[in-house]
């Protein structure tokens, strides 16, 4: 879950990165973000380091700039990420990325749907889910599968708080429910 300030920022760097004249296109922005919160999941001691008030934000910018410079992050986002070091905010990073993500995919017409099957998809039945949820939403989709064998069948989906249930468990559940339900009285 992001906090109002990680949205703030988020909505912030949406606004640049998706205006007229950016530097940077939106899924590249994206990417450096996702490689400047990566720095920081692989290494706890720069962690540690950027969160350390003993530290000048200064040394912090440099030690920042070398290694984002290696990760081929733009002048924008190396900017984005300065500004989180000097404000204290760079703790919050990946909520930043996570709702600047969601506000990018909102803003270029994607909509994300989480799909869970019995079993791995094939490509052919993934592209098919694909058309079958951009039919339904009108925008295009960004698909993350997971795996529940729990399912026994089918497939689930999940588009922001609605779920789409095509399971073989969902269908029994639903035969329950239909054949444990009293009978109308006449």
């Amino acid at each position: 879950m992001t906090s109002a300030v990680a949205n703030r920022y988020a909505r912030a760097l949406a606004d640049i990165v998706l205006g007229p004249g950016s530097p940077v296109k939106p899924e590249d922005a994206v990417a450096q973000m996702r490689a400047a919160e990566q720095l920081l999941t692989d290494s706890p001691e720069l962690r540690a380091a950027l969160l350390t008030p003993a530290i000048q934000n200064s040394r912090k910018r440099s030690v920042m700039s070398t290694l984002l410079d290696r990760e081929g992050v733009s002048q924008l986002i190396r900017n984005f990420i300065f500004v989180l070091i000097d404000r204290r905010r760079i703790e919050i990073l990946g909520q930043i990325r996570e709702a600047f993500e969601l506000l990018v995919d909102e803003r270029t017409g994607f909509a994300r749907a989480e799909i869970t099957s019995a079993a791995p998809l094939d490509d052919q039945v993934s592209a098919e889910l694909a058309t079958d949820l951009a039919r339904i939403t009108g925008k295009r989709m960004r698909l993350s599968y997971s795996v529940d064998p729990a399912l026994l069948g089918g497939v689930t989906a999940r588009l922001g708080s609605t779920v789409y249930d095509g399971s073989l468990r969902g269908q029994i559940q639903q035969l329950r429910r239909r054949l444990t339900e009293q009978p109308a009285a006449e």
